[in-house]
Order: C-alpha cells, then sequence, then structure tokens
C-alpha cells in the first residue's frame, strides 16, 4: 500500500532525487504544517460574526466550543492514525488522505447551515491536523541522516509560526473585504498547493529499491558512467547485494551480471557499490500492539519528560489566547487592531529560534539547547507581570516566545532519538504521542487560562506564575533526564570522577589488605 500507484509499475519514477530528496520533504512538510496552523487559526476572527449572522446567542462560549472540537478531533484521532500509518508502513497515502479532508471539512464549514456541522467540521479539521503533526514529522525523520534530524525539523517547525503569522490577520481582511467565505476559499487555494506537494513525494523506501537512498546520497557511486550506445540499462536490483559487517560500510567492486564480457564491451566499466543492503532494515517496521507502544513509552524517563515537555508547551502557548488581549485591554486600552500587533510582534520571532534552535541541536545535542532555551524563557514571564512600561511588556513577549518556540526542535529531536533506540517503537508511535500530549494541552489550555483570569483577583500575574512554575518544572527534568548524556550526570562526572572513585575504593582496599597482612606476620613472629 505504501508503494500506490505511481510507483506500482517497474518504470523508474521521474523525478526522484529531487522527489525524494531531504529538502524537499522538509519543504512538504513545513508548508503541511503551515497550512494546517493558518487554517485553524483564519478562521477565528469570522466564526463570532458567522455565529451572529446564523442567529445564536452566547458567541463566545460557542466559539470556544468550537475551537474545543478542532482538539477533540485531533487527540481522538492521534492513536488510530499512528498505530495505523506504523503497520502498514505508510507514510504519503495517509498525508494525501488527510489533505482531502481538510478541504472536505473547510468546504463543510463555509457552507454549514448550522452549528452541528460547523461542529462536525471542526472535528475533521482536527483530524486532518494529526496526519501532518503524526505522519510528515515521522516521514521527515525516515528520510534525514540521524545527525541532521534537528536542523530539517527545526526549518519544518517554522511553519508553527508561518501559519499563525499569515492566518488570523488574512482572515479579517478578507471577510471585511470580500465577506465570510472569502477566508475559507483561500485556505483551500492553500490546501490544494500543499495537496499537489503532497502527491510528488516519493518515500525512502521506494527510491531505495531504485538504488537511491536521500538520507546517504553517495550510497552508490558511479566511478564510471556506461556509455549508452553500447550497453542496455542496468536495474540496481539485478547486483547482488553485500553484507553488512558491524556498523562500517566498505567499498566493493561488483561485476554487473547483466553486461557482458569487458573485452567485448571496451567502454563498459565497474560499478561501485556501497556495501550495504539495498533495503535500510530501520525502514523495516514490525507493528506491535498499542499497550506494548504504551510499556515501553512509560518506562523511558526521557520519552516522558520530552511528551511532558510538549504537554506543558501547549498549555502554555493556549493559556494566554483568551487572557492576553483582555489584559492588553484593560492596562493600556488596546483594541483589536493593536492587539494584532502584539501578537505578531510575539510570532514573529519564533520563526528565527525554531530554525536556530535546530541548527544548533545536531552540533551540541537536545540535553543543551533544550535547557537554555528553557532557562532563558523563565524571567520573561515574571517581567510580563509588570504594568508600567507598554515596550517593556512587549519585549518581553518577544523574548518568552522566542526562547520557548525554541525548545519545540529539540523535543521533536529528542522524541526521534527515543525512538530509534526502541525495539518496535516507530516515528509515528512517537509523534502520536508527541501530538496527543500537545493536543491536550492546546484543549484544556485556553479553559485553564480563561478561568484563572475571569476568577482570580490578579487574573494575568497568576497565569504568569503559574506559566513559570511549569517552566521551572521542565527546566530541572531537561537538566536530569533530556539528552544520551543528561547535564545532571556530565556534572556528576565532572566533580565526582568515575576513576577517581575506583582509585580511591582500590586504595582502601589495599590498605586493608596490607594492614590485614602486617597484623597476620606480626602475629606470626610473635608466636
Amino acid at each position: 500500500m505504501g508503494r500506490w500507484m505511481p510507483f506500482s509499475s517497474n518504470r523508474k519514477p521521474w523525478g526522484l532525487r529531487w522527489r525524494s530528496s531531504v529538502w524537499f520533504i522538509t519543504t512538504v512538510v513545513g508548508f503541511g504544517i503551515t497550512t494546517d496552523l493558518l487554517v485553524y487559526s483564519i478562521v477565528i476572527p469570522v466564526l463570532p460574526f458567522q455565529l451572529e449572522r446564523l442567529s445564536y446567542r452566547k458567541v463566545s462560549s460557542l466559539a470556544g466550543w468550537l475551537l474545543c472540537a478542532y482538539s477533540a478531533g485531533l487527540v481522538f484521532s492521534t492513536i488510530p492514525i499512528a498505530m495505523h500509518s506504523e503497520r502498514y508502513s505508510m507514510r504519503r497515502m495517509p498525508l494525501i488522505l488527510g489533505l482531502i479532508a481538510l478541504i472536505a471539512s473547510q468546504v463543510m464549514f463555509m457552507e454549514a447551515p448550522n452549528y452541528a456541522v460547523m461542529a462536525v467540521a471542526r472535528v475533521l479539521q482536527g483530524i486532518s491536523s494529526s496526519m501532518v503533526w503524526i505522519v510528515g514529522l515521522a516521514l521527515l525523520c525516515d528520510t534525514t541522516p540521524e545527525k541532521n534530524v534537528g536542523k530539517q525539523l527545526g526549518i519544518a517547525m517554522t511553519g508553527l509560526s508561518i501559519g499563525l503569522l499569515v492566518g488570523s490577520p488574512a482572515g479579517g481582511a478578507l471577510y471585511t473585504r470580500f465577506g465570510f467565505r472569502a477566508p475559507f476559499i483561500f485556505g483551500e487555494i492553500c490546501a490544494v498547493v500543499d495537496l499537489g506537494l503532497r502527491l510528488l513525494i516519493i518515500e525512502r523506501d521506494v527510491a531505495l529499491k531504485w538504488g537511491h537512498d536521500p538520507s546517504e546520497p553517495t550510497a552508490v557511486i558511479m566511478k564510471g558512467a556506461l556509455d549508452a550506445s553500447s550497453t542496455s540499462d542496468i536495474q540496481l536490483s539485478s547486483i547482488p547485494t553485500a553484507q553488512v559487517h558491524g556498523s562500517t560500510t566498505e567499498i566493493n567492486e561488483v561485476e554487473d551480471p547483466m553486461v557482458p564480457d569487458k573485452s567485448r564491451l571496451p567502454n563498459a566499466r565497474k560499478l561501485s557499490i556501497a556495501r550495504k543492503p539495498i533495503m535500510d532494515p530501520t525502514l523495516v517496521r514490525r507493528p506491535i500492539p498499542l499497550l506494548s507502544v504504551i510499556i515501553k513509552l512509560s518506562q523511558s524517563p526521557r520519552a516522558l519528560v520530552a511528551l511532558s515537555m510538549s504537554l506543558v508547551y501547549g498549555l502554555v502557548q493556549s493559556m494566554q489566547e483568551p487572557s492576553l488581549p483582555l489584559h492588553l485591554q484593560s492596562i493600556w486600552e488596546f483594541n483589536s487592531d493593536r492587539v494584532g500587533l502584539a501578537y505578531l510582534a510575539a510570532v514573529v520571532p519564533a520563526l528565527i529560534s525554531s530554525p536556530l534552535a535546530g541548527f544548533y541541536v545536531d552540533r551540541v545535542g537536545p540535553n543543551y539547547i533544550t535547557f537554555i532555551c528553557l532557562l532563558l524563557a523563565l524571567p520573561w514571564w515574571i517581567i510580563l507581570t509588570l504594568r508600567h512600561s507598554l515596550p517593556l511588556f512587549i519585549f518581553a513577549l518577544a523574548a518568552q516566545c522566542f526562547f520557548v518556540s525554541g525548545v519545540v526542535a529539540p523535543v521533536t529531536t529528542e522524541l526521534a532519538s527515543v525512538s530509534r533506540k526502541m525495539q518496535g517503537v516507530g516515528y509515528a508511535h512517537i509523534y502520536g504521542a508527541f501530538n496527543l500530549a500537545f493536543g491536550i494541552g492546546t484543549a484544556v489550555g485556553p479553559v485553564i487560562g480563561g478561568q484563572i483570569y475571569d476568577h482570580a483577583r490578579h487574573g494575568w500575574t497568576a497565569l504568569c506564575c503559574i506559566t513559570s512554575a511549569l517552566i521551572l518544572v521542565c527546566v530541572t527534568l531537561a537538566f536530569c533526564y533530556t539528552g544520551d548524556d543528561p547535564l545532571l550526570a556530565k556534572v556528576l562526572r565532572h566533580y565526582y570522577p568515575i576513576d577517581s572513585i575506583r582509585k580511591h575504593s582500590d586504595e582502601e582496599s589495599n590498605s586493608t589488605h596490607n594492614t590485614s597482612r602486617t597484623h597476620i606476620v606480626s602475629r606470626a613472629e610473635s608466636a
């Protein structure tokens, strides 16, 4: 099923190299995330007006439940999508079906005659969102070399900020100028472009069958090209596969059995084939039951910490959504336009932080980047409680967004690393858990934020203090558990070296042994 109709023939797919390349897959996944967030946010400014046009009351509450319906679709579809993707070794097909569902949800919402149809459309949109966040990230990790996973995930994650940056302003402007259907038509256009890109995807396992590994383009090297005038095309499937010994890759010259003797074909040359199997064993997905996946993840401190950070990220980002506009309005008398500019100032820094964090994750590891970003985000939430300076407030809002958004790339890289070390747990499993944790955070975050802001005496200050406490917990967890070699382990080794401890222990043992021998000798002499 993973080799859908375009790849069922015996002909080599056109554009094999660029359609399966790491950068093309990164572009498709990043654009998919952009489309998802754009479609999600573009309807937020127009929902209240459409509900009023349909003669509904308590519009704010109904709009909130529509956002909750999106999160419900995302959360409840996560586990089936993750298990199905790993079980049937599919990435491309779920991504295509997700886009079709997204387009259908847009049309349904645009033409919805009542609130119930709107709710169903939002649930369908949540299901579509799960496709790109689970299967898309899994596809990206399948294709990308391990040493570059952080950088590519960081680049793809910029789609989150771009979608939010474009969505709400575009929705308001299109609604004002062209009416209620305009934002949905714009979202459908973006979705159709996204669908075209996803149709072009060639998965890595398909590319490997044609002798090209997108994660290691030099795996198959031609020392010299065969003369097309004197030789026919050579199928790589006819070349015998060398055995792999350990993790080393050796070069072995293999004669092509399809080519006659070299004495009769002077233009033919030998092929240099990297000594590794055509089918990468990491792509052979052996499905395991859901309960086994849950048990394996629950037994990994690294996985639990990364998923906890995903939950906190969803909470932190969504708790401020209902309260920040009200706070700006009550303290500095902001209207909707000025609130939009404040959100713009908060989102723009994330365009830089995500790829920057991903770049450094591949060089120093997720432990340092996660810890530093969380630690540097903490003081800005305390500054946000101050009410004396608007420029300081906006700068603090942008700074916390820069550092909090910088956590996404190292956390998703950490999850990919955890998946590689767990037998039977695939990328779709691990990113399904990530999507579930993040979805729960974004579902309950607005409710918690709204309730605290409305009922606490100093609602905004209370929210900032709760967020600071959550970030402080994440800082501690990141210090103790994140990475193959957590920072806590590094510190302990630095101040309490194992060699010196062993040496000290050996010295004590030798001293005790020598003392006992001295006592034995002295007693023998006295006797």
